[in-house]
């Protein structure tokens, strides 16, 4: 396996690719932040697009950035009470299986199969990104039988509106469902998912937005790591990435939720959506071979 794609890449000098990297995973971090997506789903399509790395070790490196905002998150959403951890046990399940096989699947397929094919994605996601809408506090009349027998509901506290909101979940299997596709993808393409948990949990399953959130972090923490140990015992976790990567999108959202306090996230999301837009069109083009923005 080869650690660059591009011949003329292998005579820079060794120390420019990882300040490149800290630059660009920096102000990833800071879209990330103001954007509301994960730093996976920007990390894969842009570094693997547009600079001379194999795309192997690009989506291992994007599981470990996502992996680590979730474990930085994580903590904090359960000291708080949003992350639910009954919620987030049989999802787990399901997803990180389908993560492995997903990871599995994806080292075996050809680098211009898998550039396709996440260039299809990420213009999936842009539309995702376009139509849907969340919903605060969802409606859930009552708990289907598989919610009532795996307990799947809570209480939480809503500041904004001072007092307790209690949730509960409804089209259980579906939802599972939903994340055998969720856990495939995420590890076939090293997107942390994060953009596809949040939906399911929400608009499918109806738990609030904030539990959901919440939720989604944790659940990459136990999603990401199974795949992410595909990735490793293959021979595609590179330090000169990983390393810059995780300390510039650490810093950059660090710096993008001071940001947020200023900024207009609606024009933020859209320079993301821009952005996700080039880069899937990218992979697209640079997968069948096409001379547009190959």
């Amino acid at each position: 396996m080869e650690i660059v794609t591009v011949a003329g890449a292998a005579q820079t000098a060794w120390w420019v690719w990882p300040l490149v990297l800290l630059l660009l995973t920096f102000v990833m971090g800071i879209l990330a932040a103001l954007g509301g997506v994960g730093g996976g789903v920007l990390f894969v399509p842009i570094v693997s697009g547009f600079l001379p790395f194999h795309i192997d070790f690009c989506r291992c490196c994007g599981l470990l950035v996502a992996l680590s905002g979730a474990l930085a998150a994580g903590p904090g959403f359960l000291r708080m009470n949003l992350a639910s951890l009954r919620l987030a046990m049989p999802v787990a399940l399901v997803a990180s299986a389908c993560s492995m096989v997903g990871a599995v699947a994806g080292l075996a397929l050809p680098e211009n199969v898998i550039q396709t094919a996440l260039g299809v994605i990420i213009l999936m996601i842009v539309g995702i990104m376009l139509v849907a809408r969340s919903s605060a506090f969802p409606v859930v009349a009552a708990a289907d039988p598989l919610a009532r027998a795996l307990r799947l509901y809570g209480v939480y506290h809503e500041p904004s509106l001072k007092r307790d909101v209690e949730w509960r979940i409804h089209r259980t299997l579906t939802g599972l469902v939903l994340f055998i596709g969720v856990g495939f993808l995420a590890g076939m393409f090293g997107l942390g998912a994060g953009f596809a948990n949040v939906p399911v949990l929400n608009l499918v399953m109806g738990a609030p937005l904030k539990v959901s959130v919440a939720t989604s972090k944790f659940l990459l923490s136990i999603t990401d790591t199974s795949a992410a140990w595909v990735y490793l015992n293959s021979g595609c976790v590179l330090a000169l990435m990983v390393v810059p990567s995780l300390v510039g999108i650490m810093l950059g959202s660090v710096v993008g939720v001071r940001i947020l306090r200023v900024a207009r996230p609606m024009f933020v999301r859209w320079i993301v959506i821009l952005l996700l837009l080039f880069a899937g069109l990218k992979a697209i083009t640079a997968g069948l071979g096409l001379p547009f923005l190959g």
